[in-house]
């Protein structure tokens, strides 16, 4: 999803309560000034009417239900192309449901409006001011879509009637830009042919593709997998017309373009307001870690100190050059932990001294057993994660998340296999479901199947059960 669909999407909710603050005083307002007017309203009963700090809290008590009522309404959905008929006749439903929740609410609690001339006001305002500041937010969406900013680049795996048909009707969509195809040649469509799908990643890569829609029918089982799969790497949406691929996954859209009907498997519920949620819970969390934990911070900084010569993090190789991690989409970040083991002992991880310490033989990572090269203090900190702490700045800074896959080496990364890239499709995160299911005790297989399943049944309350549960196992500590 485009961060320019993000945003549109979340400026609608401060708009929405603005406008809808703005009509209730706008109606109150206009019910004093239509009480001159005998032929509208009657005159008000000024013994009920209600002060003006009493009325703003009101509104705000109210434009606050109304944004949770078009919550619930899913009309903060953050992808935000769609049509604006279709927006209007639902906020013109929902602002029916809000009205009516006002009305039972002074029913239930046998109070009255000071006038139910205003309520009317209110909710006619509303309407107007709510579609006014959306048609606002539409009209700048459509002014960056046609500057080219925020078109979603689009490539068809398919060349047929459906991939004619479908770009037809996408050419009139200010929000997709049709790249190419690839696909046999035809005389059915003119839209480019940029090669074979043995090429895919290298298309998708070159092309900065966004959004693919398979048409082609005659893919075999392991090529809908690879398609799948370079998707989900390359954090590209995948959609399908419904006869081509038996549908595995939980996480799935079904929409019709035209007349056609297309699916839209999400390789995670983390995307939109997932994603937003998740980063909130982050910034939140990781502040709240690195000010809770400063004192720990500072005991330990000293206890490095007098334990062994050397820096207090682990910041900097043998040869000088900063440590790095390998984050979302493959990107490199700065990763930061206490110093656990000796000064320019690094270098030796690879060594043949070491080699026959590994613990990890049944894939890419490396775990020495009873590692000499750590200080007694440094034991003690891995003992119970405590080096690992200095990484909440890593969440705090966006390069991680609380929760997610192990954060893991350049050169550990260079030797995945095809279906082990598929967790780098989020952030690496300070704890995990295979930190919580056994830590470094279950095999590289198994970890990448435990990540595989967070990232595709993602919640925001799965992470915090797993934020609580990694507490209990780094208060048991473990062994190296």
């Amino acid at each position: 999803m485009k961060r320019s669909e993000i945003a549109f999407g979340i400026i609608k909710i401060p708009v929405d309560f603005i406008m809808t603050f703005a009509a209730f005083i706008a109606a109150y307002e206009l019910r004093l000034i239509t009480e001159s007017f005998g032929w509208i309203a009657k005159p008000i009963d000024y013994s009920v009417l209600p002060t003006q700090i009493e009325y703003i809290y009101f509104s705000l008590a109210v434009s606050i239900a109304l944004v949770l009522v078009f919550t619930l309404g899913k009309m903060y959905n953050l992808k935000t192309t769609h049509k604006f008929s279709k927006e209007s006749k639902r906020v013109a439903t929902l602002c029916g449901i809000w009205i009516m929740l006002i009305i039972t609410y002074f029913f239930f609690t046998r109070t009255f409006p000071f006038s139910r001339l205003a309520i009317i006001y209110s909710w006619v305002l509303t309407f107007i001011l709510v579609i006014t500041g959306r048609a606002f937010i539409k009209l700048i969406q459509n002014g960056l879509l046609k500057a080219g900013i925020g078109k979603q680049r689009l490539l068809f795996i398919g060349n047929n009637s459906i991939t004619n048909e479908l770009s037809k009707l996408l050419k009139q969509d200010l929000s997709y830009k049709i790249v190419g195809l690839i696909g046999k040649k035809s005389p059915k469509t003119n839209i480019k042919n940029l090669g074979t799908i043995s090429q895919l990643e290298y298309i998708l890569k070159k092309q900065r593709i966004d959004e693919v829609i398979q048409t082609k029918s005659d893919t075999s089982e392991a090529q809908s997998e690879d398609i799948l799969e370079l998707c989900d790497l390359h954090h590209v949406n995948y959609r399908f017309t419904p006869d081509l691929v038996e549908v595995r996954r939980t996480n799935i859209e079904i929409e019709t373009l035209g007349s056609i009907p297309v699916i839209n498997l999400k390789p995670t519920p983390l995307d939109g307001w997932g994603k937003v949620l998740k980063r909130i819970m982050d910034i939140i969390g990781a502040a709240i870690g690195l000010i809770i934990l400063s004192p720990i911070f500072l005991i330990t900084a000293i206890a490095i100190k007098i334990d062994s010569k050397g820096p207090v993090f682990f910041a900097k190789l043998d040869d000088g050059s900063p440590v790095k991690r390998v984050g979302q989409y493959g990107k490199l970040f700065k990763f930061y932990k206490f110093r656990s083991m000796r000064p320019k002992t690094d270098s030796k991880r690879y060594s043949s001294e070491l080699a026959g310490k590994n613990t990890r033989t049944d894939g890419p990572l490396v775990k020495i057993k009873h590692d000499p090269r750590v200080t007694k203090t440094g034991r003690f900190i891995r003992k119970y994660s405590i080096d690992e702490l200095p990484q909440l700045w890593n969440v705090l800074t966006g390069n991680m998340s609380l929760v997610g896959p192990r954060p893991h080496l350049p050169e550990e990364v260079a030797k995945y296999e095809k279906h082990h890239r598929f967790v780098l499709t989020i952030k690496p995160g300070l704890t995990g479901l295979p930190q919580t299911s056994g830590r470094s005790d279950i095999s590289f297989e198994e970890e990448v199947k435990l990540d595989r399943y967070y990232i595709e049944n993602w919640s925001l309350w799965h992470d915090i059960k797993l934020i609580f549960k990694t507490i209990g196992v780094i208060l048991k500590g473990h062994e190296e």
